[in-house]
C-alpha cells in the first residue's frame, strides 16, 4: 500500500461554496476521459456540519494489453479522499488538501505498480485544479445565460386571456 498526500493543498480564487457546487460536478469532463462513470455512494451532512460525499468513480486507464489479460484491473484500489475547506484568511478563497491510498494486491509486483500509480496520481493533480476552473467557469456562464433569460422574458410582452363559464 501506498499513500500519497498533496502537502500544501491547492487554493482556488473562489468561495467555499463555489468550489464544493464544481466538485460535486466535475466529472464527467473532456479533460479526463478516462473517467467514464460517477455513482454516489452516500452523501451526508455530518453533526458539525461537514459534507460527506462517498463516490465511485469508474475508469478506463488504457493498461497495456498484457496487464489486462492477467486482470490487474480487479486487483487496484484507490482510496482518493480530498477536503474543501474555506481559506482561514480570505472568504472568497477554498483551500483543497488531497490524499490517496494505492492498493495493489495479488501479484508479485504490487509495490511496483503501486508507484507507478503514485506517479500517475501525483501528474494528474495539477489536471485537477484545471478542470474545478473549467467546471467553474462553465457554471458560472451557465448562471450568466439564466439570468440573460430572465431578464429578457421579463422585457417580453405577455398576452394575457381571461375566459369566464356562466
Amino acid at each position: 500500500m501506498k499513500i500519497w498526500t498533496l502537502d500544501l493543498g491547492a487554493v482556488f480564487d473562489h468561495p467555499w461554496e463555489t468550489v464544493t457546487t464544481a466538485a460535486m460536478q466535475k466529472y464527467l469532463n473532456p479533460m479526463n476521459p478516462s473517467v467514464v462513470g460517477v455513482d454516489v455512494l452516500d452523501r451526508h451532512i455530518d453533526p458539525s456540519g461537514k459534507l460527506h460525499s462517498h463516490r465511485l468513480l469508474s475508469t478506463e486507464w488504457g493498461l497495456p494489453s498484457i496487464m489486462k489479460s492477467i486482470s490487474f484491473t480487479n486487483m487496484v484500489s484507490v482510496d482518493e479522499r480530498l477536503i474543501y475547506k474555506p481559506h482561514p484568511q480570505d472568504p472568497e478563497k477554498t483551500i483543497l488538501t488531497q490524499e490517496a491510498i494505492i492498493s495493489v494486491q495479488g501479484v508479485s509486483l504490487s509495490s511496483y505498480l503501486e508507484g507507478l500509480m503514485v506517479t500517475t496520481i501525483s501528474s494528474n493533480a495539477s489536471k485537477g485544479g484545471e478542470v474545478m476552473e473549467w467546471v467553474i467557469h462553465k457554471l458560472n456562464a451557465e448562471i450568466e445565460e439564466l439570468a440573460a433569460s430572465a431578464r429578457g422574458s421579463m422585457r417580453t410582452p405577455v398576452a394575457v386571456a381571461a375566459f369566464v363559464e356562466k
